[in-house]
């Protein structure tokens, strides 16, 4: 199993793999980006600081999708879908997206937050740190 999972993710292509996974997980599909860093880790761990970066990025740069989509979609959608989303970020502002990473609201928080046009740099630099704190976490536990 070692040498079929090898091939396929050589340090290369496992972190495209990684970067694609990541980006996925943050839009509205459901996919396991913390299953994507495991095995990179497993097969590379010397890539640990790389791969959580490379994670973090692709992952940050799917919140700022729906940061995107927020500021395009129209204003009923978004009442009607996530008023508690909207109520957190108008509450705290961008740092509501440090917990974009969260299951079900994380995607909702990002969307509030482009639809509230909020400073993109602000949202940005929170959503930088809570995926790269996560993820920091989950290759830590992966590798204790």
């Amino acid at each position: 199993m070692d040498a079929l999972l090898s091939a396929d993710l050589s340090p290369n292509s496992g972190l495209a793999s990684l970067a694609a996974a990541a980006f996925l997980a943050a839009t509205l599909l459901p996919f396991p980006s913390e299953a994507a860093l495991f095995a990179v880790l497993r097969l590379h761990p010397d890539l640990f600081w790389l791969a959580i970066v490379v994670a973090t990025l692709a992952n940050t740069a799917g919140g700022m999708t729906n940061y995107l989509i927020g500021r395009v979609i129209d204003k009923s959608v978004l009442h009607a879908k996530l008023p508690g989303q909207l109520e957190r970020v108008r509450k705290w502002g961008a740092a509501a997206t440090a917990f974009s990473w969260l299951p079900f609201i994380g995607e909702a928080l990002c969307v509030a937050s482009g639809w509230l046009k909020l400073n993109w740099i602000s949202v940005l630099v929170w959503q930088l740190a809570g995926r790269g704190l996560r993820y920091w976490a989950v290759a830590h536990s992966g590798l204790i």
